[in-house]
């Protein structure tokens, strides 16, 4: 249980998240899964990392028992640790690939959103239910997966979508059965990591440099308004609801 490492194939590592029963990260997750891609991207021997997690799903978010639990302090944790979490996607030397089973929500569309390429499965759903757990924050991410208007109705609806989906708006790569997404994703991997390890690097220098979005600062402008959704209380209140009912596109705690 945790974040793990392996490195399958010369140039390849794999970063793995394992929090049972749904990888809703706690604080300490999301700084492990930042310091762990980071390493990973710093090894010269590395060219290419692929995301991937164990268990039903890729991602469920934030835990949100521990922000009940807790309170401010862990809120601010969370925040803390999925910017740092995300941005070490983005920021990583080398290029990232994101393997998705199940659901990817919340956190989950910040990691992938930051990811150079995303391989799913069959089953994957893609959403974010922050207005549902008294949050807000990855609509930075998820516009970089879907059409601005899209965006907006599953922002604001909570709604997912599937991975043949996202698969025609082309911000999937490739759609397999669930029992193919590791082959799937470590072939991509293994393509990308034929390349000169220099020129690779370069290259995602130079591909983040022309981003139009700043992608930290914009979601650190996102988390500000959790933050005055939080002093407010108007965040608790919904947040103390969130489980109570069933609601299309939840699929963890």
């Amino acid at each position: 249980m945790g974040v793990s490492c392996s490195s399958p194939e010369k140039g390849i590592s794999v970063v793995t998240v394992d929090f049972p029963p749904v990888n809703a990260l706690p604080v300490r997750g999301w700084f492990a899964l930042a310091e762990a891609v980071r390493g990973a991207g710093r090894d010269p021997g590395t060219r290419c990392v692929v995301l991937a997690a164990e268990g039903r799903g890729f991602n469920a978010g934030v835990d949100i028992k521990e922000i009940q639990a807790a309170g401010q302090e862990a809120l601010i944790g969370a925040n803390q640790g999925c910017a740092e979490a995300f941005a070490a996607v983005y920021e990583c030397g080398t290029p990232v690939v994101a393997a998705v089973q199940g659901f990817c929500l919340g956190g989950g569309i910040g990691l992938i959103g930051n990811a150079d390429a995303v391989v799913a499965s069959e089953d994957a759903v893609f959403g974010l239910p922050e207005l549902d757990r008294g949050a807000l924050g990855a609509a930075t991410h998820l516009a970089r997966l879907v059409p601005q208007h899209l965006m907006r109705t599953l922002y604001f609806t909570g709604r997912t979508v599937s991975a043949a989906e996202l698969h025609a708006h082309g911000s999937v790569w490739r759609v397999v059965p669930r029992a193919e997404l590791p082959e799937a994703a470590l072939g991509l991997a293994r393509e990308i990591a034929a390349k000169d390890g220099g020129l690779l690097r370069m290259a995602k220098a130079a591909i983040n440099g022309i981003d139009p979005v700043d992608v930290r600062r914009s979601y650190r402008f996102e988390q500000g308004f959790t933050f005055e959704a939080a002093l407010s209380g108007l965040a608790g209140r919904v947040r103390d609801t969130f489980g109570r009912q069933g609601r299309q596109g939840k699929e963890g705690a």
